[in-house]
């Protein structure tokens, strides 16, 4: 039984599921904070449609994954096929429902995002990039899924989630490299993203009404977090070199929020989405995040 479960949870990817909750808040924090009682259903929302995106991940990808990743959970055939299968495509169903039930605008942009999921997942996770591009509109949605609590918000201000998406694009490129290794050019172009979307970040704080010490300081732990292990990566393109760049990567998206979340609500709000990095991180001891 102990082995059963401890294969599903790996197929969720724990750590992962819990950024994805630091991207709605986020969202909200730019939307102005608005109808809280909208706020749980999101919450709830997001972690079902990133739960059941990664456990899909797995699912199409398990004839690749049977000779390159043999101990992950299906192919060691610790979770059958269509279990996994079952269980994505539930869990994509009940996140579109929870988006539903907070308002009609957070419906239709999880309908999107579901969308998108199961585009990246079986077709275009395969190309170099349509893959990284799809990738990074997911997260990018999941951001403007958080706006969607006051449904005026998310159309005023969409254009702030195109940072997750050249983030996680960026660290996506590079993840392509994980089993075979990368090369310097897409570290190079990866990096120079990065730094863009830090020099965003920063240009958004100084912009703040209310709290721009707090966002940058945050932008700048960013930019000290990405930085020297995505330029590891340009020095020696490995596979244990861009494993670790892209766990920093992934783990680091909290930082992002974190440091919108403090431009648009200050300090105290940015700490509870910072708070969310420390249970990712916990869990990353305990579940891989690729």
């Amino acid at each position: 039984m102990k082995v059963a479960v401890r294969g599903y949870l790996e197929l969720l990817r724990p750590p992962n599921v819990v950024t994805a909750i630091a991207d709605v808040l986020a969202g909200y924090a730019v939307a102005g904070r608005g109808q809280g009682s909208r706020l749980p259903w999101l919450l709830a929302a997001t972690v079902c449609l990133y739960a059941g995106g990664v456990v899909l991940n797995d699912f199409f990808d398990r004839a690749v994954d049977a000779s390159e990743r043999p101990e992950r959970p299906i192919p060691s055939g610790r979770v059958t096929a269509a279990h996994a299968g079952a269980l994505g495509g539930a869990l994509l169903a009940a996140g579109v429902a929870l988006a539903f039930g907070a308002t009609r605008t957070a419906g239709a942009v999880a309908l999107a995002l579901a969308a998108g999921i199961l585009l990246y997942d079986a077709r275009a996770k395969r190309h170099a990039f349509a893959g990284p591009l799809a990738m990074g509109v997911c997260r990018g949605l999941n951001v403007v899924l958080g706006m969607a609590a006051l449904p005026g918000a998310a159309a005023g201000h969409w254009s702030i989630a195109l940072l997750s998406v050249a983030y996680i694009g960026a660290v996506t490129m590079v993840s392509r490299g994980e089993v075979h290794g990368g090369k310097k050019a897409v570290a190079a172009i990866a990096m120079a993203v990065l730094g863009a979307v830090v020099a965003a970040l920063v240009l958004i704080a100084l912009r703040s009404s209310g709290w721009p010490v707090p966002a940058l300081v945050l932008a700048a732990a960013l930019a000290w977090r990405v930085g020297p292990p995505f330029g590891a990566v340009y020095v020696d393109p490995r596979p244990a070199v861009i494993r670790r760049a892209v766990k920093a990567g992934v783990l680091s998206l909290v930082l992002l929020d974190a440091a919108l979340s403090a431009a648009y609500a200050g300090p105290a709000y940015a700490a509870i989405v910072l708070a969310t990095a420390l249970v990712a991180g916990s869990l990353a001891r305990l579940f891989s995040v690729t």
